[in-house]
């Protein structure tokens, strides 16, 4: 391609479509205490074991500045790059590139290198690397993808609906009284990906059943015709559970491609294992929404 696609591992872009969409990726990090390890060097299932049965609970860290440098750095100058990167709400990934970036440009000013802040994660990142590849094979230039693909970051839309709260509060994300609270109602979190790029409480729903036909019914009040547009699903280790929901979605939205992949240790480690993460591009805006 004339263009050259990075990412980080918090999208979850799945191998096949690493390879088919020629996209270079740079790792995040899981640590087990002194213990770290590349997110892509351990497993979800794995790396969910780990959890379910240690007592020492992992952190996710961002790639440093060097480790953006050195996957710029290695591109063909006379290649545009465009990274999309894991929301600055919930990450260090996107200012540590911005200072890749600078870094790179005092060395070599004619590079162009734009970065792309999706304000979201996972399936959100998978949807914004379609929407560039399509753009890439309609011959359009790097900047006028990187500001389209900015102007629709307002619009994109990413939604957890999460199987435990076990991980949001060993890791510190909800107050264990909340837990407990939230655990003796029933009580599902819908989650999503906020204005500024960070996880907040959508809504909290009494039971599993209703939880997901209120995560089913989210999408239609986002979208009113979804024929000429993308969906994306992630999971957490599964499969079946995500294929069971996805056929449901088909069946009342008839989306023009719809995606599915594993979520990588890194978001696995807040959303935990049974989560399911969609995205879309909704037909207003945040402040729109409101």
């Amino acid at each position: 391609m004339t263009i050259q696609l990075t990412t980080d591992s918090g999208a979850d872009v799945p191998k096949h479509l690493q390879e088919a969409w020629d996209i270079k990726v740079v790792s995040l990090f899981v640590r087990f205490g002194e213990e770290q390890y590349k997110s892509e060097d351990i497993t979800t299932k794995d790396f969910l074991e780990r959890v379910s049965t240690g007592k020492v609970f992992p952190q996710s860290a961002a790639p440093s500045p060097q480790d953006y440098y050195d996957t710029f750095k290695a591109i063909d100058p006379a290649k545009p790059i465009i990274h999309i990167s894991l929301s600055s709400g919930v990450s260090a990934s996107y200012n540590h590139a911005v200072m890749a970036k600078t870094q790179l440009l005092e060395e070599e000013p004619n590079r162009d290198i734009y970065l792309i802040d999706t304000k979201s994660a996972s399936s959100g990142m998978i949807l914004m690397l379609d929407d560039a590849i399509q753009m890439i094979e309609q011959n359009m230039s790097a900047e006028d993808i990187a500001l389209h693909l900015e102007r629709r970051v307002p619009y994109l839309r990413t939604v957890f609906l999460l199987e435990t709260i076990d991980n949001l509060i060993r890791g510190g994300r909800l107050s264990r009284a909340k837990g407990a609270i939230a655990k003796t109602l029933n009580v599902k979190l819908i989650l999503h990906a906020s204005e500024e790029g960070k996880i907040d409480v959508l809504e909290k729903v009494r039971g599993a059943k209703k939880a997901h036909r209120r995560f089913h019914d989210l999408i239609g009040e986002y979208i009113k015709d979804p024929a000429e547009k993308v969906f994306v699903m992630t999971h957490g280790y599964a499969k079946e559970k995500c294929d069971d929901v996805l056929d449901k979605v088909r069946e009342r939205y008839a989306f023009k491609d719809v995606y599915q992949a594993e979520t990588g240790p890194v978001i696995a480690a807040h959303a935990g294992k049974g989560a399911l993460v969609m995205s879309f591009f909704s037909d207003l805006t945040h402040q729109e929404k409101h």
